[in-house]
């Protein structure tokens, strides 16, 4: 073997050991980022802002997929956790769903049933009244004869709201009421059989119906006699 080839062989293994080296670094490099990502789990993102205290769907949210690390120990990775869940702050759109986002919807009392009607967004206190929120319901009526003065009663007291639906469109009607209502919210209560009477009757019949929130720590009762307001004894 002359000199020539000695060099022709000795760049020949150079090369082989360059190659040996440079695929040694690529897996280095491979195994160095999957013990940093390490593996991927679900996660659920926000589709689109969530008002506090709405009631959570699973149409709220978009599943996606990351490295488990980079998840908080609170990330929620199963959708069923939502079930019977509010949110207990405002959701912003693109968020990652957390644990502590998230409380138990208000639940029914031994005795109680939920009782749900649509309330003019203008007359029910707009955006202020929130599942577990405390409120008297008033209601307006007519005379019931010509000359008989109209009336103002409250109807329930220290009703407890469970649910605030989405502000709907109202097609008109017949109902009296329903003919002035162009928008409303259905609000959900947890109510007595009496209670629950009284406020769906207030629905179909009263001119308007009022949600008045009850500061928390106030008065629990209200006198009979400021229970109906009439205009002509006012003093």
């Amino acid at each position: 073997m002359n000199s020539r080839q000695r060099r022709g062989v000795i760049l020949l293994l150079l090369s082989v050991l360059c190659a040996l080296a440079a695929f040694a670094g690529v897996l280095s490099v491979i195994s160095d980022v999957k013990s940093k990502v390490g593996p991927e789990v679900t996660a659920y993102r926000l589709k689109s802002k969530v008002e506090p205290y709405t009631r959570l769907t699973p149409d709220q949210f978009e599943k996606i997929r990351m490295p488990e690390r980079w998840l908080s120990a609170t990330a929620v990775t199963d959708l069923s956790e939502i079930r019977g869940k509010i949110a207990v702050t405002m959701l912003r759109e693109g968020s990652l769903l957390q644990s502590d986002m998230i409380v138990d919807q208000p639940a029914l009392q031994p005795g109680q049933q939920e009782v749900a009607i649509m309330i003019d967004a203008a007359t029910g206190v707009a955006g202020k009244i929130t599942p577990g929120s405390t409120v008297n319901v008033y209601a307006t009526f007519e005379g019931q004869r010509e000359g008989d003065p109209d009336l103002s009663k409250i109807i329930v007291t220290n009703a407890k709201v469970l649910d605030v639906g989405r502000l709907t469109p109202l097609e008109p009607d017949d109902n009296h009421r329903n003919r002035e209502l162009t928008e409303a919210v259905p609000i959900t209560f947890a109510l007595s059989t009496a209670d629950a009477q009284r406020i769906t009757y207030a629905e179909s019949f009263a001119q308007r119906v009022r949600l008045a929130l009850v500061a928390p720590g106030g008065p629990t009762t209200v006198p009979e006699q400021d229970r109906t307001y009439e205009l002509a004894k006012d003093k």
